[in-house]
């Protein structure tokens, strides 16, 4: 009796695993879940304890033994997703950022999603201008230690943060004196609110990169946002499609296709290509709740879709949440007293080396140091200013950042803006897993730039869809799509991109064409063993009095028949002979 106790006690220990989930606070909440647990319900364990109502908007986000991110799917099992060995560790992320973070309903919500925009804006994923980004760091600052207090904050206790990756002592006086003038009074809510506008209006808000190339090889960085697909080159916004214009996504391998119509007679084709197959199933999901999330009116309308054009191939996936427009209408709905909020002040991240007290550059860049970031970010100096804050090198605006591959000036401003210019958009830190190794590791840097489309309407590919240089690129918000730019180079990208299309269009049809082969053929075998039967159907005597299946039964299906009964004895006497 108390064998079978101890033996089913430890049954019940084997189904059972730890998972710790990193909160966007960097602490850690952690519990015991059933190996058959599904993701829904730990992501329901985390709301509670957060006491969280509007959570449709986070997600889970996890990384697999082969350094692949990945979204937690809440109706499939957790052990069955995650292919390492318990105890399982994951984050907690924004997975959809709101369009519009005033109209949240919940201050609970909205710090949550000022503690992810704030990440991002460490990370370099989101991109600002030095002005924006030192009211943003000022706001920050306002929301965690409150009014400037000369007795408690000295001269330069702006450089004991780091908002940034990189940043200098010139940007950290500016964020001071934002603090101290501008922002006098603003409670960490109000203050949070501010951020999260100023944020919102940005082109990069909700931007969570996925690194690819084009058809030409030249890196990009793909991203799905609140109000479209973007393609960013360095620090430029190429390509902008709104999800009403963006018709289908698929995949195949590590091929990446966008569909989209901009107007009735102009359709157009992107390809990128992602470093690996899981990457880019991975991009194609993502692609795929996106547009669901935003696009669909309610989620009745959700649909499976496939990742290719055949029904025989290709992966399947169906996003299973709410949409968008029915989160706001549940959010409506709620009526309770606001929950507590425990702000926690600027302590060091797990998932970034040292925000409290990260490395603080002078004026001077050091390009030695830099010189991987810079061998990455080609095509920098060739920004411009935006009207939504994209950072830019302007010779008319001495705040605006600039690329530091050329044109510095020791000790100048422009140099200073320089040695944020590179960080403000890093693809190591973008695209760094998450959650990251205790002792900072990180992934190997990446190259990331521009994408060159092709437009499924013109010849020759003339039309690339970049910005002509010196001009800004529209915002996702007003929904005009970027100047295409017409030459060479995007002619270059276009041929071999019209050449690749033709021979996958060509293996298509041939592996049609042997599939419904194979299916005539089974087809054809099913017959004739319906028609050698002994059933008695009206059709099967028709077929059997027809002087075809007549000679076809005597000439070849009988001689066949004896042929193989014959082999079949010989085999037999043969295997009893042994």
């Amino acid at each position: 009796m108390l064998s079978r106790l101890m033996s089913s006690s430890i049954r019940s220990l084997d189904r059972e695993c730890n998972c710790t989930v990193r909160l966007l606070d960097d602490s850690e909440y952690t519990c015991t879940i059933q190996r058959d647990a599904k993701g829904q319900y730990l992501f329901d364990l985390i709301c509670h304890h957060l006491n969280l109502l509007e959570k449709d908007y986070f997600g889970i986000r996890y990384v697999d033994p082969d350094k692949q991110r990945h979204w937690l799917e809440f109706t499939k099992s957790i052990a069955k997703q995650i292919k390492s060995q318990p105890p399982f560790t994951m984050c907690l992320r924004v997975k959809f950022y709101p369009p519009d973070p005033a109209a949240l309903k919940e201050e609970i919500t909205r710090y949550l999603v000022f503690l992810q925009v704030k990440r991002d804006l460490y990370h370099g994923r989101l991109l600002c201008k030095t002005s924006d980004a030192a009211l943003l760091a000022a706001y920050v600052l306002q929301a965690e230690i409150g009014d400037h207090d000369p007795g408690k904050h000295p001269q330069g206790y702006s450089s004991k943060f780091q908002f940034f990756p990189k940043h200098s002592e010139k940007l950290e006086r500016r964020i001071a004196d934002i603090h101290k003038a501008e922002l006098i009074g603003q409670s960490p809510e109000t203050s949070e609110l501010n951020f999260l506008q100023k944020a919102q209006m940005l082109e990069t808000y909700g931007v969570d990169p996925h690194p690819c190339k084009d058809v030409s090889g030249n890196p990009a960085f793909l991203a799905f946002t609140p109000f479209g697909f973007t393609v960013l080159q360095g620090n430029r916004r190429v390509h902008f499609l709104k999800w009403e214009e963006v018709t289908k996504l698929k995949f195949e391998a590590k091929t990446f296709h966008i569909y989209a119509n901009q107007t009735e007679d102009k359709k157009i084709i992107l390809t990128y290509f992602a470093p690996t197959p899981e990457a880019c199933k991975h991009l194609w999901k993502c692609g795929v709740e996106n547009q669901a999330f935003f696009k669909l009116e309610k989620s009745s309308q959700v649909r499976t879709v496939s990742s290719s054009n055949l029904f025989f191939k290709g992966s399947r996936f169906r996003y299973s949440g709410k949409v968008a427009k029915e989160v706001m209408e549940q959010s409506a709905k709620i009526k309770r007293d606001p929950p507590e909020i425990h702000r926690h002040g600027m302590v060091p991240s797990r998932s970034c080396p040292s925000i409290t007290h990260g490395p603080r550059l002078t004026s001077v860049p050091r390009t030695r140091r830099r010189a991987v970031h810079i061998s990455i970010m080609e095509g920098l100096e060739s920004l411009r200013d935006s009207a939504h804050s994209t950072p830019v090198r302007s010779v008319s605006h001495g705040d605006s950042f600039m690329s530091s591959r050329g044109h510095l000036e020791d000790g100048g401003e422009a140099s200073t803006s320089a040695v944020i210019s590179d960080e403000a958009y890093c693809p190591s830190d973008s695209v760094l897993s998450t959650p990251v190794a205790e002792h900072g590791a990180e992934m190997p840097p990446a190259r990331h730039l521009n994408g060159a489309p092709r437009s499924g309407d013109e010849q020759g590919g003339s039309q690339a869809g970049t910005s002509k240089e010196g001009h800004g690129a529209e915002s996702p918000c007003d929904g005009r799509a970027p100047r295409p730019l017409r030459g060479k180079a995007a002619a270059a990208g276009a041929a071999p991109s019209d050449v690749e299309e033709l021979n996958k269009f060509i293996l298509s049809v041939l592996r049609l064409f042997l599939v419904t082969i194979g299916l005539l053929f089974a087809l054809l075998l099913l017959l004739i063993m319906l028609t050698e039967s002994d059933l008695d159907i009206a059709f099967l005597r028709d077929i059997r009095k027809t002087p075809e299946f007549q000679q076809f039964h005597f000439e070849y299906f009988c001689p066949l028949r004896r042929w193989f009964a014959c082999k079949l004895r010989w085999m037999g006497g043969l295997l009893v002979s042994k």
